[in-house]
């Protein structure tokens, strides 16, 4: 191709630097807080699937004799309201706090991401970032088909009953907080007992 666009990066010149440079000096860090855990739990969630499946399935003789219950479960997860999430990509509403749960395996992440979202409820935060990365495309990952798992897991977690009395909604951050890296999660407040 002759006289057609130029493909690739260019450099920048002088003066683009000396404006760059400004205008990176003026930036600002966020005013949200990043959560790190002071010790890590180390006990295993408390609903096993063993459990779970037995406690959906009664004995053919109680179904038999007496009539269903009315379902009482956990409260449902809502949307994150539009206007909310315009405002937090804006940075005219922060996020609360925010946790990483990079580089750690499932079951510490469940651990610490249970541990964080039952603090940021005691502390009265109510929007928080949840980083959960796009997975890495190590070789091992690739080759144990386990890329991105935290990505997949995490929404189910925040979807179980025992986190549905904690998690309003949630969804995929904005490309400015991490996109499909990040998740948006609101939080219920938390009742005075």
């Amino acid at each position: 191709m002759s006289g057609g666009r130029r493909r690739g990066p260019r450099n920048l010149t002088s003066d683009e630097r000396e404006l760059w440079s400004k205008v990176a000096a003026s930036a600002k860090p966020l005013k949200s807080t990043i959560w790190t855990p002071e010790e890590p739990a180390a006990t295993p969630s408390p609903l096993t699937a063993e459990d779970s499946a037995a406690s959906r399935t009664p004995p053919a003789t109680e179904t038999a004799m007496r009539p269903a219950p009315a379902p009482k479960g956990p409260p449902p997860l809502a949307p994150i309201e539009r206007r909310v999430r315009q405002k937090v990509v804006r940075g005219q509403r922060s996020i609360d706090a925010r946790i990483d749960l990079h580089g750690l395996t499932q079951h510490q992440a469940h651990d610490r991401l249970r541990s964080f979202l039952h603090f940021a409820q005691q502390q009265g935060y109510t929007f928080v970032l949840v980083i959960t990365g796009k997975g890495g495309a190590g070789a091992m990952a690739a080759y144990m088909d386990e890329r991105g798992i935290l990505r997949r897991v995490v929404p189910q977690w925040l979807a179980m009953a025992d986190l549905r009395t904690i998690v309003l909604g949630f969804e995929e951050a904005h490309l400015t907080h991490g996109g499909s890296g990040a998740l948006y999660v609101r939080l219920r407040k938390a009742r005075d007992n």
